[in-house]
């Protein structure tokens, strides 16, 4: 049976100051307590029809977070319902602070984490690329490597996009520590010429604020050099519509650069973001020719790609664990076998960085010849097989 309690019950263990909240029943996310976040144009207003309420803002990103007196209790979804307004006129861009989480699958049991796997074959393109391409991953960071670790792009970067293993102290791998690591590889086999820029948004828990990512947004498009976005994290929201302010962040990135995010793994067609967005491009994962059981699906999802028993790149750690008949099953050598719409999306992204670089496309042009039905079947509910 699919784990999400168990995994609400660890998000909301290690973020003791956010709350799960289920407006319509069946239908639950997790907010961070008393706090609201603003369009820095709309913070003015906003703050003043709050003031009874309101403890301190400050701006980030662009963006105000504004805390709210805990004492005073307030219900932060409805309230951001009434400030948006009938929706007759336009309203002040305002959400509650949502969690995002990446999505690898879980389950009441081992199978939901990584698991040691031999190493695959280390990536190389068939023919030197006609420009380069860049891959921007916003996950959990990246953890030296032999397939990149002597490249030009890691060493710029490495000290400040290193991967925590064991954030508790509790000697065991982290639960989603090695996702960003694994995302990479995974875009690296299929576009092995592909510079890879890396983002420590997610914890080694898998999970960030809607703040934090969007400040990563933010920064990426101010960058202006990503040719592709990986996002292999997302959330369900109070209201199932989209944060104004993340669809703002994607639709501000997607006019330089090729948005890509994973659909989520809660099996239902709810819609996941920022997959959901139109300005991005929504992943399911397959298992076989079939739809993964653990993949969200629906009319928003564009592609689908193989989700499940994914071999990448991981990080290197010896967990407490002993041997099975020989076998040590949280010794990880740098390799591992994972599964989710986390690892399909980067699939989707790899080719089309791959597709950019072969033959010298914009990315938008390549994420067409990606997804175009006319060269890929399709199928109802999960869009074009990549």
């Amino acid at each position: 049976m699919f784990d999400r309690e168990a995994r609400l019950e660890r998000m909301l263990a290690r973020h003791t100051d956010a709350a799960l909240v289920e407006p319509m029943a069946g239908r639950p996310t997790v907010v961070r307590r008393d706090q609201l976040l603003v369009a820095a144009e709309d913070a003015a207003a906003v703050e003043e029809r709050v003031r009874r309420w309101h403890d301190f803002s400050r701006i980030e990103g662009g963006v105000c977070l504004m805390r709210l007196r805990p004492r005073a209790r307030v219900d932060v979804c409805e309230l951001s319902d009434r400030l948006r307004g009938d929706g007759l006129r336009p309203g002040p861009a305002v959400a509650p602070n949502t969690l995002l989480c990446g999505q690898p699958m879980w389950w009441s049991g081992p199978a939901g984490r990584p698991r040691p796997a031999a190493p695959p074959p280390v990536p190389a393109a068939a023919a030197p690329p006609r420009r380069q391409v860049t891959v921007a991953i916003p996950d959990t960071g990246l953890s030296p490597h032999p397939w990149y670790e002597d490249t030009d792009w890691y060493a710029e970067q490495r000290a400040e996009v290193a991967e925590v293993l064991d954030a508790d102290l509790d000697s065991e791998l982290d639960a989603q520590a090695g996702h960003g690591t694994f995302v990479a590889g995974v875009v690296l086999q299929h576009a092995p010429s592909a510079r890879i820029r890396a983002m420590r948004v997610l914890g080694s828990d898998g999970a960030c604020d809607e703040l934090a990512m969007l400040c990563a947004l933010r920064w990426l498009a101010d960058w202006g050099r990503a040719d592709v976005v990986n996002l292999s994290a997302g959330c369900c929201t109070y209201d199932d519509r989209p944060s104004p302010l993340l669809a703002r962040a994607v639709a501000r990135l997607s006019r330089a650069a090729v948005v890509v995010a994973c659909a989520g793994n809660a099996a239902t067609d709810r819609p996941f973001w920022p997959a959901a967005l139109a300005q991005a491009i929504a992943v399911a994962a397959l298992d076989g020719g079939e739809r993964a059981r653990f993949s969200n699906y629906g009319r928003w999802v564009d592609a689908c790609a193989p989700g499940v028993n994914v071999v990448s790149c991981h990080v290197r750690f010896d967990g407490p664990r002993p041997p099975v008949d020989g076998v040590d099953p949280d010794l990880f050598t740098g390799y591992a076998t994972w599964s989710g719409t986390s690892f399909a999306a980067p699939r989707v992204a790899g080719l089309i960085a791959a597709t950019a670089a072969a033959e010298d496309l914009p990315a938008p042009a390549a994420a067409a010849r990606v997804l175009d039905p006319a060269r890929s079947r399709t199928l109802p509910g999960l869009g074009v097989v990549v």
